[in-house]
C-alpha cells in the first residue's frame, strides 16, 4: 500500500516518499504483531498494538488517494491488487475442501468475490477464518467513494457514525450481518484515514489530536477493564474497547506522520519494501502455517508450550510463510502490474 499527500502545505511528489516509508513500517509492524497473536494467542498484544483496526486506517487513506487521483476507476484497481492473491489460495484450498467433505454450491463463488465469508469445512474452518478482513476491506472499499463525498461535506458526523451504530446495535441487541458488525467496528479507523489523506489531523494541531485521542482510548480502556471477556482483557472479545481503542491508536499514528523524509538504512528499506509487496501473501497464508505448524507437531509429538515451544512455532511458522512467499507471492507482482520476482525487495 501506498499514502496520500498533505494537501495543505506541500505538493504530492513532496510528501509521497517519506509518507510512504512511515506507513510501510507501521503496515509491517501490524503484520508482524498479527501473526504473533494468532501464533502465541497473547491477548496483551490486541492493547499494546491494535493491528487490525491500524491497518484499515492505513488503507482508508490509501483509497481516498486512489478516489481522488483516479475517480471510480480506484474501485476496479483496488481490487484488481486485493483479489489475486486470495484466488491464488481458493486454487489450492477449495479442492482440497470439496475432497474432504464441503458441499458444492453457488456459495463457492465467494471465493472469487468475498462479499460474504465464502464457505470452509473442517480445517478450514480454523485457518480461513482471516478472510473476514478481506471482505470487510472490499466492503470498504466499494463504499469508499460515496463515503469520501458525505465526509468532506460533514467529516466529523461521517467518522462518529461507526460508533454511533455500534452503540445502537449493543443498546437495542438487533441481530444484523456480520459486514454490518464490523464496520460498526472498525469503519471509524477507515474514515480517520480519509482525515489523514485531507490533511485533517495535520491541522487539528498535536494538543487537540492527543486530547481526541486520549478521550476515546480512556473510554474504551475503562469500558474493557470492567467488562473483560473470555480470554480476559483480548479487544477481539469486546466490540465498543476495540473500536475505541483502535481509533485512537490510529489516531495518534496517523495524526504524527512525518512530512520530511527520515533516514532509513538500506537494509531495512529493503525489508519493508520486501514485506509490503508480500502483504496479502503473508496475511492470508499465515493461519494456514500455523495450521500445518500444529499438525506436524501433533504427528511428531513435539509439545509447543513453553518458551522453547513457543520457540519452535514461531519459527515453523516463519519458514513455511517464507515458502509461500516464494510459492505464490509473485502473483501480487502480476496484480500490481509489476514484473513478477521471487524474492522482493
Amino acid at each position: 500500500m501506498s499514502s496520500a499527500c498533505d494537501q495543505a502545505t506541500v505538493t504530492p511528489a513532496a510528501v509521497a516518499s517519506p509518507r510512504n516509508r512511515y506507513f510501510d513500517l507501521l503496515r509491517a509492524m501490524a503484520l508482524v504483531r498479527i501473526i504473533t497473536y494468532h501464533s502465541l494467542g497473547l491477548a496483551w498484544l490486541t492493547v499494546v498494538f491494535p493491528a487490525v483496526g491500524l491497518m484499515f486506517a492505513l488503507g482508508g487513506s490509501l483509497m481516498a488517494a486512489s478516489v481522488d487521483r483516479s475517480g471510480l476507476s480506484a474501485v476496479g484497481r483496488r481490487l484488481r491488487r486485493l483479489l489475486p492473491p486470495l484466488w491464488m489460495i481458493a486454487l489450492i484450498v477449495v479442492p482440497v475442501m470439496l475432497l474432504s467433505g464441503l458441499r458444492p454450491s453457488w456459495s463457492l463463488l465467494l471465493w472469487l468475490l468475498p462479499l460474504r465469508s465464502p464457505p470452509v469445512n473442517g480445517w478450514g474452518t480454523e485457518t480461513l477464518g482471516i478472510v473476514w478482513y478481506l471482505r470487510e476491506y472490499l466492503w470498504f472499499v466499494l463504499l469508499s467513494p460515496p463515503a469520501l463525498a458525505a465526509f468532506r461535506r460533514w467529516p466529523v458526523p461521517v467518522v462518529l457514525s461507526p460508533l454511533a451504530l455500534l452503540v445502537t446495535l449493543m443498546v437495542t441487541g438487533w441481530i444484523v450481518p456480520t459486514e454490518v458488525a464490523d464496520f460498526a467496528v472498525y469503519g471509524g479507523c477507515w474514515l480517520l484515514g480519509f482525515a489523514q489523506h485531507d490533511g485533517l489531523l495535520r491541522r487539528l494541531g498535536r494538543p487537540a489530536l492527543l486530547g481526541v485521542a486520549g478521550a476515546l482510548a480512556a473510554v474504551g480502556a475503562g469500558w474493557l477493564f470492567t467488562h473483560p471477556g473470555p480470554r480476559g482483557y483480548d479487544l477481539n472479545d469486546n466490540a465498543l474497547s476495540n473500536a475505541l481503542w483502535s481509533m485512537a491508536f490510529a489516531l495518534v499514528l496517523l495524526g504524527m506522520a512525518p512530512s520530511r523524509a527520515p533516514r532509513a538504512r538500506p537494509r531495512l528499506a529493503r525489508a519493508l519494501r520486501a514485506v509490503n509487496s508480500r502483504a496479502m501473501t503473508l496475511y492470508l497464508w499465515h493461519s494456514t502455517a500455523i495450521g500445518v505448524t500444529y499438525l506436524l507437531a501433533r504427528h511428531w509429538s513435539v509439545d509447543l508450550g513453553g518458551h522453547l515451544g513457543h520457540l519452535a512455532l514461531v519459527a515453523s511458522v516463519l519458514t513455511l510463510l517464507a515458502v509461500a512467499v516464494l510459492a505464490f507471492g509473485w502473483v501480487e507482482d502480476l496484480a500490481a502490474r509489476r514484473r513478477p520476482v521471487l524474492v522482493p525487495g
